[in-house]
């Protein structure tokens, strides 16, 4: 009886310092539960919460039940979630315990869901670990004490722990399982219930009803169940047993399915410890990740091992997913044991990002965005072999094909600018954007010849030659970076911009626009393909027009190599954010500062001014603050430089020292880092211009900086301190433009301090590799008991004549 109370006593200390050590998900919990007490009423208020700094707000979702959703987007439409929980991801790597930071993690994401107004099951593995862990503790303290009473006599004795009987673990598991479960959730104000079945729970009939009618109330009193199979007195599983369309409970993945189409479940996640379901054993070399599976995919899975724990394994996963999915239920498969994305993968699932394998009965027309990235893969690798003759070609029949479809081009663009108009959603200078008239399609094939005669000299340019040795000579030479992503916003003329530039420098391309203009984008997408064809080079270029988010694209890194965003800022910090493992082309802001110093013209500065604020302003290389040497105050030139954007209905910020100079001012800046995108500038004044660039490199965003002065010296100062991706004397911010700078046109512009800078054109869009060409030659001939001596001789290089 002793010590029975002392196990209860170590367990406790046990169960309560492994509460302390878990993840920070836990804790963090644990330390706000002084302000949220842990009170399991069934009737709490559930409308407005935050814990762990998470908003938890209750959503009202409503759905009929019946069919599965057909997208992942759908997702965040389910109501009554089923989350089954492996083995893999309960247990420790032992297997001998549990991995209580990850629990931690996923309790507080099913809280936040249940908080939310979801309601929430959970179907559990763990109490034979967990017992598991309790019975050798048992065992191992028995030993201990009879070993030290008789250690006088005999040597004490190495311990060995005989084999546990699993049944006889659940027994001694269970409680405990509950008890970490509930005081988790107590955490969170949240109430949990424990429900232990059998397979002959769901052949008898009235049993059935019982569960049923448990497991509703319990959701109505928003009560977390808890289920598990009752592994103490739970029978071997009969093979082959499943009759008539009725699954049978083999393990907790047959489980979990029959649940959640008992209970008419919205969506079914099962997380194991793999990422999801592979068309191969993963880690095999050719194993890729099946993104959605469909009903009738089976003949092209190759089922691997099972996993170091459980008894179900993959095809008993896939198996019970398609049960679940056929009787109206939504499933996806994930790994839940990752140590990056364990805290966030059922919130991730939920909100429908591109996580795991989605299961659906809904099989779309066309490619999947893996597909389409393959295929542009394959076809920028035969385009990057082309000839530079037949590159041109293809561009300059783009170019044509923009006059000669003009009328299909306008009428697709027409269409997407009524139902832009009539949403009401965009504001006037987006809708510019999105307008295409005859005129800009001139302008465009202009550009288009323009790169086609540049694309002659791009790659497979020779840039260095080095005689290394005798007869072994080194080159490098321009290459395409691969497979571009470009995302771009209303601009639909971006599309054969971006298009011409990667055919001419060998790239794949992948474009994702805005579906404001996806009349106009699928129109001018079919013409590129079109002009691709004319060299067998189609699927070098991919439109995608799936539901797919930014933020899943961004997760293709191993098949993206550059991802080139062009739209508003908040578009371009959202998928720097997002593309952790693709390298960005890119600038966050377009803070653009024109300085008029104190020998500056008049006529010259209204003039810069004017263009620079007025003649676009949503543009990321418009104005966006004026710095004005304290000299020109309360002076004519100043009061000109008023009056003017007085009259062009330009609203004036003042920054903190321009304020204070005035005893009426407009309205202070809250911040001197604003890009406002519209007739709306700061002005701000500085002693001289060195402050004006010191004030430059503190709230600029290295995009375009612009001096007005007439004296040379200044300038050139100005010019070159100041670092900046474009820096102009005497001329408008709008310059910035790769059109204007006679690139033909540009793909984006850069102020990351990479190989690329400001408006990135041809160029921008080629890296290098080192071609060597030997005789023989090893590195031992060059050891000192070697033949040869290294020369490293610079060799002329040949340019290629573009004719």
């Amino acid at each position: 009886m002793l010590r029975r109370l002392a196990l209860c006593s170590r367990f406790k200390v046990a169960t309560g310092s492994a509460l302390s050590r878990i993840s920070p998900h836990f804790t963090r919990a644990a330390s706000q539960a002084k302000y949220f007490p842990a009170i399991c009423s069934p009737f709490r208020n559930t409308a407005v919460r935050h814990w762990s700094n998470i908003p938890f707000i209750t959503v009202p979702l409503t759905r009929t039940h019946g069919k599965s959703f057909a997208h992942r987007s759908e997702l965040k439409h389910a109501k009554r979630i089923v989350v089954k929980l492996g083995s893999a991801v309960v247990t420790r790597g032992d297997e001998c315990g549990l991995a209580l930071g990850r629990l931690a993690s996923i309790v507080e994401q099913v809280a936040v869901l249940q908080n939310q107004g979801r309601e929430m099951m959970i179907v559990t593995s763990g109490a034979v670990a967990f017992g598991k862990q309790r019975l050798r503790h048992e065992i191992l303290l028995s030993q201990s004490v009879r070993q030290a009473l008789h250690s006088g006599q005999n040597q004490l004795k190495e311990m060995s722990v005989p084999v546990l009987e699993a049944r006889a673990c659940a027994a001694a598991g269970q409680s405990g399982l509950m008890a970490l479960y509930e005081a988790m959730f107590t955490q969170y104000s949240t109430c949990t219930a424990q429900i232990l079945v059998t397979n002959l729970d769901f052949h008898d009939d009235q049993k059935r009803r019982n569960l049923n009618s448990t497991l509703h109330e319990l959701l109505r009193m928003n009560i977390v169940p808890i289920i598990n199979t009752n592994d103490a007195v739970v029978p071997p599983p009969e093979p082959n047993s499943d009759l008539q369309g009725v699954i049978s409970i083999k393990d907790n993945d047959s489980l979990a399915a029959r649940l959640a189409v008992e209970m008419k479940a919205d969506l079914l996640i099962a997380l194991s410890d793999v990422e999801g379901l592979y068309d191969s054993p993963p880690g095999s070399d050719d194993a890729k990740l099946i993104d959605i599976f469909y009903p009738g995919d089976q003949q092209s899975i190759t089922y691997g091992t099972k996993s170091r724990v459980g008894i179900g394994g993959m095809e008993a996963k896939v198996k019970a997913a398609l049960w679940a999915l056929q009787g109206g239920t939504s499933v996806v498969i994930a790994n839940g044991t990752h140590p990056k994305v364990t805290g966030h993968v059922i919130t991730d699932i939920v909100e429908g990002k591109k996580v795991g394998t989605f299961f659906s009965e809904v099989k779309p027309a066309g490619p999947t965005v893996e597909q389409q990235t393959e295929m542009a893969r394959h076809g920028g690798r035969v385009l990057a072999a082309l000839l530079p003759e037949q590159r041109s070609e293809i561009i300059c029949h783009l170019a044509d094909l923009l006059t000669e479809k003009k009328d299909d081009i306008l009428a697709a663009n027409k269409k997407d600018m009524e139902v832009a108009v009539s949403g009401g959603k965009l504001s006037p200078p987006m809708l510019k954007r999105l307008s295409l008239s005859t005129a800009k399609l001139n302008s465009l094939a202009i550009g288009l010849r323009q790169i086609a005669v540049s694309s002659r000299d791009s790659v497979g340019q020779v840039l260095r030659r080095t005689r290394v040795a005798n007869n072994l000579e080194l080159e490098q030479i321009t290459v395409p970076i691969g497979v571009l992503l470009v995302i771009f916003e209303s601009r639909p003329d971006c599309l054969p911009q971006v298009a011409a530039l990667a055919i001419a420098s060998g790239n794949a391309l992948l474009l994702k626009g805005g579906k404001e203009a996806s009349n106009t984008n699928q129109t001018l997408h079919q013409l590129t393909q079109e002009a691709l064809s004319i060299h067998g080079v189609k699927d070098a270029v991919q439109l995608v027009s799936t539901r797919e988010e930014v933020e899943d694209l961004c997760r293709l890194d191993k098949m993206i190599d550059l991802i080139i965003p062009r739209g508003s800022s908040q578009l371009v910090r959202d998928i720097q954010r997002a593309a952790k493992g693709i390298p960005v082309l890119g600038h966050s802001e377009g803070i653009c500062h024109v300085y008029i110093d104190s020998e500056a013209s008049v006529d010259k500065a209204i003039k810069i001014i004017r263009d620079s604020k007025c003649d676009y302003p949503a543009a990321c290389n418009a104005m966006e603050t004026l710095l004005v040497h304290r000299d020109l105050l309360r002076t004519p030139v100043f009061d000109q430089i008023i009056d003017m954007l007085r009259v062009e209905r330009v609203k004036i910020h003042a920054g903190p020292r321009f304020a204070s100079y005035l005893t009426f001012s407009p309205s202070e800046v809250k911040s001197l880092r604003t890009e406002y995108g519209d007739l709306e500038c700061c002005i701000e004044v500085v002693d001289s211009m060195q402050e004006a660039i010191d004030h430059i490199h503190k709230y600029g965003s290295s995009h375009t900086d612009v001096i007005v002065t007439e004296n040379e010296e200044t300038a050139e100062q100005f010019l070159q301190q100041l670092d900046s991706a474009c820096v102009f004397w005497n001329a408008s911010t709008r310059f910035s433009d790769g059109y204007r700078f006679g690139l033909g046109a540009e793909v984006g512009i850069s102020t990351a301090r990479i190989h690329a800078r400001g408006p990135v054109g041809l160029e921008g869009l080629l890296t290098t590799k080192w071609v060597l060409k030997g005789d023989g030659h090893t590195v031992a001939d060059f050891s000192e008991q070697g033949s040869m001596k290294y020369i490293h001789e610079n060799i002329p290089v040949i340019q290629r004549s573009s004719s």
